[in-house]
């Protein structure tokens, strides 16, 4: 195996959007949302609310760093 110095990098964003649920208000991404319901009010309501806004969260979006030679990943020491 050879040596890289990752000097290809190619920038991945990270998703800010986020749902919201309009009645408890949990917040979670939309691939933490396995069924269309809010498992938070499911589970302390039994009933299956699916009003969710989207929202976006302040801050950066840069997410992690791919070296296209190799494949690594890389994540910044600030992340």
């Amino acid at each position: 195996m050879r040596d890289c110095r990752h000097l290809n990098l190619i920038v991945l964003k990270k998703s800010l959007m986020r749902l919201r649920c309009r009645k408890c208000h949990l917040t979670l991404k939309k691939d933490e949302l396995a069924d269309a319901y809010c498992p938070e009010c499911f589970e302390a309501t039994g009933k299956k609310y699916d009003d969710f806004e989207e929202i976006r969260l302040a801050g950066e979006e840069v997410g992690n760093f791919r070296c296209e030679d190799c494949g690594v990943m890389l994540t910044p020491l600030n992340a």
